[in-house]
């Protein structure tokens, strides 16, 4: 899989992308993103592996805590993809705008030939 592929993998899950929520206001323990989501340390732990793996969050070691931090370049990567389609679409609805504007302009014109 590509990086595009796995970053959306990742982020497919709810959890995952409130643990990003989350770790977008800074970073947090693994005991800490525990208590803030309904589910076990474990399943919190599968979590971050997968957010790891996608490269979306670092986990360091400090002391005996494990510390979760947000890495936003990797959600650059989705903003990217996005605003080439974003671009497309405000192309094509600024094209659909000057036919509609275009379309108006001759439907006035219309009618003030034709007296209504």
């Amino acid at each position: 899989m590509n990086r595009l592929d796995t970053t959306f993998a990742a982020l497919s899950d709810p959890t995952r992308r409130a643990m990003v929520e989350r770790l977008a206001r800074g970073p947090d323990s693994v005991h800490g993103l525990t208590e803030r989501f309904d589910v076990s340390q474990q399943m919190i732990s599968k979590h971050i592996a997968v957010l790891v793996r996608a490269r979306i969050v670092v986990k360091t070691k400090r002391g005996r805590e494990s510390v979760c931090s947000l890495r936003p370049e990797a959600i650059k990567t989705v903003s990217d993809w996005a605003s080439n389609y974003r671009r497309l679409w405000e192309e094509r609805l600024d094209r659909l705008d000057a036919v509609v504007t275009q379309l108006k302009k001759e439907e006035i014109r219309n009618e003030k030939q034709h007296g209504k």
